[in-house]
């Protein structure tokens, strides 16, 4: 089931704990997506918080957020770009999109399955998807102090199968939020000494999963020979004025 979009901007905007995580995901994001012109760069679920960096340089940058949601005005104070859609149909053209994030819309949606076949239309060729969910084994998902604490958390083998049957192939994955979902001034003041420290030891626990994904595209297939056959084999030549008698046969 779906976060209310009021608790979500609440969390990301108006808390101290929220803005740790946003900030934290964000940076990885980045790294890896580099603002570039001319992208389309959506973002589904409530990603609006990651999608701040593109809306100088990409082509369009375009918020859905799902209807059992709701939707907000986004960004503050300038053109709005988020749009209210259904989960399982998002009214953008196949293939027009770039860059791919969702955040809060895989793991909190009944159906999604064909959320992923939405992602799988929209992307277009060389295009990546971001998919950012709860951390089976992470402290985030076993709280619900954060909307991490919410929906479905997922390992980073289970998302990848899933993706894998929805015709993505994984590229990367890695895990963010190492500091735990605590208010306290300690932890909070303290976070970016532990994202530092959690992408330096392999064995420690996220509390978010981020894999980054592509789009397989199969080459188009056609009909006929590929390739004309330089020296065909003349076996069956003369079979229509008839073949002579074998040697061994003659008299």
């Amino acid at each position: 089931m779906h976060l209310d979009v009021l608790d979500l901007r609440n969390f990301y905007y108006r808390t101290a704990l929220g803005r740790v995580a946003q900030r934290a995901i964000r940076e990885q994001m980045v790294k890896h997506w580099p603002p570039a012109a001319g992208h389309t760069v959506a973002g589904f679920g409530f990603a609006v918080p990651l999608l701040r960096p593109y809306l100088a340089d990409a082509r369009r940058v375009i918020g859905l957020m799902p209807g059992p949601q709701g939707v907000m005005p986004w960004p503050g104070g300038m053109e709005n770009v988020s749009v209210l859609c259904e989960e399982t149909h998002w009214p953008l053209p196949t293939g027009l999109v770039d860059r791919l994030v969702l955040l809060h819309g895989l793991e909190t949606s009944e159906n999604p399955s064909a959320v992923l076949d939405e992602a799988a239309r929209v992307l277009g060729p060389g295009g990546r998807a971001l998919f950012i969910v709860p951390n089976r084994i992470g402290l985030w998902s076993r709280r619900d102090v954060t909307p991490f604490g919410f929906g479905r958390p997922y390992s980073v083998a289970q998302l990848e199968a899933q993706l894998k049957r929805h015709n993505f192939t994984p590229e990367r994955s890695q895990s963010v939020l190492f500091a735990p979902p605590s208010t306290a001034r300690f932890w909070l003041r303290t976070a970016d000494f532990w994202e530092s420290v959690g992408r330096k030891v392999p064995w420690l626990a996220g509390g978010v999963l981020m894999v980054e994904a592509s789009k397989q595209v199969y080459a188009p297939t056609r009909g006929g020979l590929g390739a004309a056959v330089r020296s065909p084999l003349r076996v069956l030549e003369g079979v229509a004025k008839g073949n002579p008698e074998p040697a061994m046969n003659r008299k």
